[in-house]
């Protein structure tokens, strides 16, 4: 009697593990991950986690929970804002900010004509030494992702490593 109990609870976890998504759980060492793979492909130190810029970036994105419109909070950190229709991960946002890197430049610093690289160049600041990112639902739908460096990176006239 109890081998069967055990060879059911068995089973059961193994069939939800098999149906349920392995989606990123956006913690923070999901974020610092996939920010450091892309540093460390220039060459740059790793972020770390920062609970203060955290803290900043979660209000941020609580705030921008009601319309989550892709406007910067025009605060004291770098940012970056993600946002989506469907759910997206924390993964799902570097990586889209990552692949920015295909229209920078590195010897004229600067983006490709019609094209965006701040993101990028955010991402692997060389002088950024710590991260926090927040997620929120949108209540229309959708998802708003925010991450913050410290201290924040694009700087004119410097380049990010």
């Amino acid at each position: 009697m109890m081998s069967s109990k055990i060879s059911l609870a068995f089973f059961t976890l193994i069939t939800l593990s098999l149906i349920l998504p392995s989606r990123a759980q956006d913690n923070p060492q999901d974020y610092l991950d996939a920010h450091n793979t892309a540093r460390a492909a220039v060459g740059v130190g790793p972020l770390t986690w920062d609970t203060t810029v955290q803290a900043y970036a979660q209000n941020y994105a609580n705030q921008r929970a009601g319309d989550c419109n892709l406007v910067h909070s025009g605060g004291p950190y770098g940012e970056n804002i993600a946002w989506s229709s469907a759910d997206l991960s924390g993964t799902d946002a570097v990586k889209m900010w990552v692949d920015e890197m295909a229209y920078y430049d590195y010897n004229s610093n600067s983006c490709a004509s019609g094209q965006q690289c701040g993101h990028y160049t955010q991402v692997v600041w060389g002088n950024s030494v710590s991260l926090g990112c927040a997620k929120v639902t949108c209540s229309a739908g959708g998802t708003f992702i925010v991450c913050n460096y410290d201290p924040p990176g694009n700087v004119v006239g410097q380049k990010p490593y």
